[in-house]
């Protein structure tokens, strides 16, 4: 049955600064959708949102939405100037006696809407902008990039507030995981056209290869046809000139096919040279405390980082991870505790802000610029790993053209901004590299290419991060900090801590669930009983021998389960096991799994046998 579309677009054309964008684009969003929008950074994905959002006028085609159908848009900057709280702007679109609607989202996204709007940060304008789409709940929501900013707590919200609605949505994001949770089309923007495919995020880059890989063939064939039909036009057209001018005409007509086709972007040329290498003990802190005011960052904490590591922080946002970070590289003393750097450190910085960037600038003059590679004497040249290459050179191993060298900065996507901060910390050897929050904004295919190029990196890296699918592709040790001056030390990656952290909270309930059954079957003092109003428990069955037997052996198949558990415990924890022995640590993960749940069983069975013994 077919549903109801709540968007359509037409034939869109869209030029931009004299170069196409789209051209006689199409596409449909129908009830019940749930879409990504993907494709390479600058390809026009936030344009073609704002153009269904209809805050940007195509310069051809149609944008139709059916009458009664409320189109609802999440900015990435939002214009929060005519009010005075960010609660205000989030309720400004609903009707009076809703705005419980803006406190209810609110929670779940962590912004506080008293927060007034001059003193707010960027991302609480972004989660303000996000919570006011929320809580109008319009029929087709907008959502550009609505992770940026937020901590996984809020991801993980804001992903069952999304599988939960009945709204369609269709979402930009970096996050894959998030696109894989959510979505069941996705939309590709690739060369001023779109393409759908009725597959969620999690078929696209089998789709992408498929198509790219056809494309290839067909090009290929068309190349071995206007080869054939050249070399017969050189050698027989004189012959038959008047017979074969359509033939002619045919040949144009390929070499113009083939001249039109758009070839499709390359990968960045991006590369990290690792310089001198550092001493094998990269950092070691040792009992380290840091407040501020009644905040407590970390609590008598101990770190050891050796060359080659690879440590990714997680939290909440403002639990500490930046400041945690700023501690372990010397930038920030603690209140306790000695930090200890090793030596030969070159350390390479990828801001979260990106607040080295000077948006005024153009790329041009940001790069020559720049004391780390500025080129003594010369205006066109930059500093490259010790090698003098020139500015539009350089810039187009990351993908920007000499037209987008000559632009300002601000002008640049929050993909092309990421890219060039990229472009100027691998200008320079390092052998640690700090990166904070490096994800945000970036494409598929430069993501891909970052996280291989983390893998052949000889140095070390320090890495604060919200996207959970680039902390498992990356991290060989992660640091859960949890508030209160909580840090806790776990081998892997996200899914690793997820499953370790897991397995000792199952352990503490354990113990608990023992010591509370302990407590209430120990024997009362004699000459005292307890009165109830609630009716007696009739008297269960009688145990057989088989069952007077298996209470007597069950303590100490507990006590047997608890102490190989505890030997699991011990051997998980060494820190350099995941990454020396992954086969062990995941043999030792699935046996923990096992005596975790064996434990559970034979506890349960205990306390039903014994609750009928002794009654």
């Amino acid at each position: 049955m077919a549903r109801a579309p709540l968007l359509q677009l037409s034939d869109i054309s869209l030029t931009y600064g004299g170069n196409p964008v789209f051209d006689k684009l199409g596409l449909s969003v129908q009830q019940g959708d749930r879409v990504a929008l993907v494709g390479r950074n600058g390809s026009g994905k936030s344009t073609l949102m704002k153009v269904m959002a209809g805050l940007v006028e195509a310069d051809s085609g149609t944008c139709v939405v059916p009458p009664g159908i409320q189109v609802g848009y999440m900015e990435q900057e939002p214009d929060l100037s005519a009010f005075e709280t960010l609660g205000d702007f989030a309720a400004s679109g609903l009707d009076i006696g809703e705005e419980y609607k803006v406190a209810m989202v609110a929670e779940g996204l962590k912004f506080n809407p008293e927060t007034r709007v001059a003193s707010a940060s960027g991302g609480e304008r972004r989660r303000a902008a996000l919570a006011k789409l929320l809580a109008e709940a319009p029929e087709l929501m907008l959502l550009d990039e609505p992770t940026n900013h937020l901590d996984i707590e809020a991801i993980a919200w804001l992903e069952a507030e999304l599988k939960s609605t009945r709204t369609a949505f269709v979402i930009i994001s970096h996050d894959r995981a998030f696109l894989r949770a959510l979505t069941k089309a996705t939309l590709w923007i690739d060369r001023g056209s779109v393409r759908r495919q009725e597959k969620g995020f999690e078929g696209f880059e089998e789709w992408r290869e498929t198509v790219w890989a056809e494309e290839d063939d067909a090009r290929h064939k068309l190349d071995r046809k206007i080869k054939h039909e050249a070399k017969w036009a050189v050698e027989g057209i004189s012959a038959r000139r008047k017979r074969n001018q359509g033939r002619v005409r045919a040949l144009a007509d390929l070499r113009a096919e083939r001249s039109s086709q758009i070839r499709r972007q390359g990968t960045a040329a991006m590369e990290l040279e690792s310089g001198s290498t550092s001493g094998k003990r990269v950092v070691e802190v040792k009992g380290i405390s840091k407040v501020f005011g009644e905040k407590s960052i970390v609590r008598n904490f101990d770190l050891r980082v050796l060359r080659g590591d690879r440590v990714a922080f997680v939290g909440p946002n403002g639990v500490g991870k930046t400041t945690l970070l700023k501690m372990l590289t010397g930038e920030l003393a603690p209140d306790e505790g000695t930090v200890q750097l090793g030596t030969n450190l070159d350390v390479a910085v990828f801001d979260q802000a990106r607040a080295t960037l000077d948006f005024s600038m153009t790329l041009w003059d940001g790069m020559v610029n720049d004391p780390d590679m500025k080129v003594s004497g010369s205006n066109d040249q930059v500093m490259v790993r010790g090698n003098p290459k020139h500015v539009v050179a350089y810039l187009k191993d990351f993908l920007f053209d000499e037209q987008q060298a000559r632009a300002p900065i601000g002008s640049l996507s929050g993909g092309e901004r990421a890219r060039l901060l990229l472009a100027r910390i691998m200008a320079k050897p390092s052998n640690l590299l700090i990166l904070d929050e490096p994800t945000n904004d970036l494409d598929v295919e430069t993501l891909d290419l970052l996280q291989d190029i983390l893998g052949e990196y000889d140095g070390t890296v320090l890495l604060v991060s919200h996207d959970r699918d680039f902390i498992d592709r990356v991290a060989t040790t992660t640091i859960a900090m949890e508030g209160d001056g909580r840090a806790t030390v776990y081998a892997g990656g996200w899914t690793d801590y997820q499953t370790q952290r897991g397995l000792v909270l199952a352990e503490i309930a354990a113990q608990e669930a023992k010591a509370a059954q302990a407590a209430s079957s120990a024997p009362k003092p004699a000459g005292k009983s307890e009165k109830s109003d609630a009716p007696s428990k009739p008297a269960g069955k009688a145990l057989s021998f088989t069952e007077k037997h298996r209470l007597k052996a069950l303590p100490d198949v507990i006590a047997k389960l608890e102490a190989e558990i505890a030997k699991l415990t011990d051997f998980l924890s060494a820190p350099d096991l995941f990454t020396k022995e992954p086969a062990k640590f995941k043999r030792g993960t699935e046996a923990m799994a096992e005596r975790q749940e064996a434990l559970a069983k034979a506890e349960a069975e205990w306390m039903e046998l014994e609750e009928r013994a002794a009654q």
